[in-house]
């Protein structure tokens, strides 16, 4: 339990920060906090960002077993003309998890990494993005990843006005290369989002994230709630979010009792 009570606390400590940096020094003019929250709530936006998202989920499968997972997601942007944008999104998720995997287990490292491109043409109205979506075998323990190198397309649909972003983001992966002993990488994976920013960097908002694994048969449904901040420590942007994880559907073997989710987020203004 100790695990359990460590990782909690450490989200926790995120969470009341996430609610002590309302009164901090808001971000530069040019770049309001409301600004860079909307940024920050559109996937294809020229903006450079780290965010380190934090997950602990409790009670998976028939050990009962719990699992923290940091997702390192750095966005890089790229001009490729004065009405397109190259947005690449990647993935990298550090794992500890115990009795997932069987009664007494414990599994540390990296596991898959995911790596997004996104071509954003400059519109009006409607937001679009498409691209590549790339499945990459980094993980360092064999329980930890598939093995499998894998492709398959991505789409961003939302809109944004100041203050209200809402859409979805969704890939399709499928494994086309790797290990052959393992079985075969076939996964759809979808996020619906809605989020309303304030002048102060405040947000509010939910999402509801979908994966399916077909080769698996099973689904996976979550629903977040979600309250969000920018301020700025020292001179870095920062954003701040911290969300439950609701388990709505899933299969016994792979849906936690529960899950928190807090995210910090380095953001370059440019």
């Amino acid at each position: 339990m100790n695990y359990i009570f460590n990782k909690l606390f450490f989200c926790i400590s995120l969470f009341a920060l996430s609610f002590t940096v309302f009164a901090q020094e808001e971000p530069k003019p040019g770049n309001s906090a409301q600004e860079l929250a909307d940024k920050m709530a559109n996937p294809v936006a020229s903006l450079i960002s780290v965010p380190l998202q934090n997950n602990l989920t409790y009670g998976i499968g028939a050990y009962n077993g719990s699992k923290y997972q940091i997702n390192i997601q750095p966005v890089v942007p790229f001009k490729l003309s004065e009405n397109l944008n190259l947005i690449t999104r990647y993935i990298l998720p550090v794992v500890d998890q115990q009795d997932v995997t069987g009664e007494n287990t414990h599994e540390f490292g990296l596991s898959d990494a995911t790596v997004t491109a996104f071509f954003a043409p400059k519109t009006k109205g409607i937001i679009l993005g498409i691209g590549p979506a790339f499945l990459v075998p980094t993980a360092t323990e064999k329980l930890l990843g598939t093995e499998k190198f894998g492709i398959g397309p991505s789409v961003l649909v939302m809109h944004q006005g100041k203050g209200l972003s809402i859409g979805f983001l969704a890939n399709q992966i499928w494994s086309v290369a790797g290990n052959a002993g393992r079985a075969d990488f076939n996964q759809f994976y979808t996020q619906l989002f809605l989020t309303h920013s304030y002048k102060s960097g405040a947000s509010l908002g939910i999402t509801s994230e979908i994966t399916q694994n077909w080769e698996g048969k099973t689904t996976l449904i979550t629903v977040s709630p979600n309250v969000g901040a920018i301020t700025k420590l020292g001179g870095q942007t920062m954003q701040f979010a911290v969300m439950p994880l609701i388990p709505v559907v899933g299969h016994s073997s792979i849906r936690p009792d529960w899950g928190l989710r807090a995210v910090v987020a380095f953001i370059f203004p440019q």
